[in-house]
């Protein structure tokens, strides 16, 4: 790391520097959500069973944002860690293996995705018409997953050796296609065929290959530090293992999340189809919620990582508290924006009366835990910046797993479907009570020393 940048992470205020920091990356996070919400919102205008085939198929999607995100996270840790320590030809074939990997997992995928006709779908319902919509769906996206991995390990890498804007550029580039080809393809434009869901899908692998490729080309083109030579390259799994060092922590806490949805779709499945596809309309509008938020911890933890290396107790504290503030503010807009706007939210994916009856209340109740949610999430991802991403993977189990689940089945078994949202209120609970033991366990043994050793000279 370079003093000018010491020098940021160390003196710089600390707002400012989040704000500096976390924007690129929020924005990165809020155009990969875009994505999904744009099928949704074009793919509701062909019927509501369609909207619940591409709910079933989210916990899917999760998954090969988990892999991807993951394996980049780890790539780029480990590119930027070579590049510090001034082996750039180290760090370039770092850059070529996670190419090599992006391709590799869409491989993996592809082959997965085939086998998903025969089981997964089928295992929520036998509706002939969910089915056949849901299979078509999930089939094209994940034997095209390779476009996703490689545009976000691309992404990565460009991000790693300096460059913020390029990534930005690509990822923009990609939703903007998406959301052109999407009512092309679905409702059949300019001559195309009407494909429906089928047409959705296409929409979406083909952005996601057009922002890997070219990315892939101004990363080859432009890179001043990240050689792309693969004649010169030379495979080894060390490197494969380190990517994973870091990035299997992050695959599994996002993986959760899959794990989650397809555990909330098995409960409501056996209300109706209608309380599915609330679910998955439902996911897809907090992820704009939560994806600011994201960012947010995100530039949190180099902050919080660098002055724990230099020894600066009170600027780590302060650094949490910021952005535990800053983060409540966003969600408490969030709490608002889905208590009061709720109906206008879910026109977007033109509701249905029986959705609207289901989706207004439930938004209005699941909007409370926003705040809560806030300063969970900041404790758990300040964990990272500490040296223990296990307490941060803890707190994702008990959040999703441990508590909401089991709560939102007995809810609804006892009290029926209005009773389950009640479910989140209760794991964030139990997520923020957590954060809080695991944080008064870390301040004592790991933050309140510092005062006790000399700062480090910068």
């Amino acid at each position: 790391m370079d003093k000018a940048s010491e020098h940021k992470m160390g003196k710089a205020p600390i707002v400012p520097l989040l704000f500096s920091m976390g924007v690129p990356i929020m924005i990165s996070m809020m155009v990969q959500a875009l994505y999904n919400v744009v099928d949704s919102i074009f793919i509701s205008r062909t019927g509501e069973d369609a909207l619940t085939a591409v709910s079933l198929i989210f916990p899917i999607q999760i998954i090969i944002i988990a892999f991807a995100v993951g394996t980049a996270v780890g790539m780029n840790a480990l590119l930027s860690r070579r590049l510090g320590e001034g082996r750039p030809e180290q760090a370039s074939d770092v850059a070529m293996t996670g190419i090599v990997l992006a391709f590799a997992l869409g491989v993996i995928m592809a082959l997965f995705g085939l086998t998903l006709p025969f089981w997964f779908i089928p295992m929520f319902t036998k509706d002939a018409a969910i089915v056949s919509m849901g299979n078509t769906y999930v089939l094209i996206i994940t034997i095209f997953s390779f476009g996703v991995f490689g545009q976000l390990m691309v992404e990565r890498i460009m991000q790693g050796s300096g460059d913020t804007i390029t990534p930005m550029f690509t990822q923009i580039l990609g939703a903007v296609i998406n959301i052109v080809l999407d009512p092309i393809l679905i409702f059949g434009y300019f001559g195309f065929p009407a494909l429906g869901v089928k047409g959705a899908a296409i929409a979406t692998v083909t952005a996601q290959l057009i922002a890997f490729s070219l990315g892939f080309i101004l990363l080859k083109r432009r890179s001043k530090i990240i050689t792309i030579a693969f004649r010169k390259f030379v495979f080894t799994w060390r490197t494969v293992k380190d990517i994973y060092q870091v990035g299997f922590s992050s695959i599994i806490m996002q993986s959760i999340g899959s794990l989650m949805s397809v555990g909330m779709n098995a409960i409501m499945i056996t209300f109706s189809s209608t309380a599915v596809a609330f679910f998955g309309v439902y996911f897809r509008l907090q992820s704009f919620i939560f994806m600011p938020i994201f960012g947010l911890v995100t530039a949190m933890i180099s902050i919080v990582a660098f002055n724990y290396g230099a020894r600066e107790k009170q600027r780590i504290l302060d650094t949490v508290r910021v952005t535990a503030f800053i983060a409540v503010g966003i969600m408490s807009a969030g709490t608002l924006l889905f208590f009061f706007g709720a109906r206008q939210l879910l026109g977007l994916f033109d509701a249905s009366a029986e959705l609207l009856a289901i989706g207004v209340p439930a938004m209005r109740i699941i909007s409370f835990h926003f705040p809560v949610a806030a300063v969970a999430i900041t404790l758990s991802v300040s964990f990272q910046g500490l040296g223990k991403g296990v307490y941060s993977l803890a707190i994702s189990v008990i959040r999703q797993l441990v508590v909401l689940l089991p709560a939102a089945y007995i809810l609804s078994s006892v009290w029926g479907l209005h009773a389950t949202w009640y479910a989140f209120l209760l794991s964030e609970m139990a997520s923020i009570t957590t954060g809080i033991l695991f944080f008064r366990r870390i301040y004592v043994q790991r933050i309140l020393p510092l005062s006790e050793l000399p700062a480090v000279s910068r």
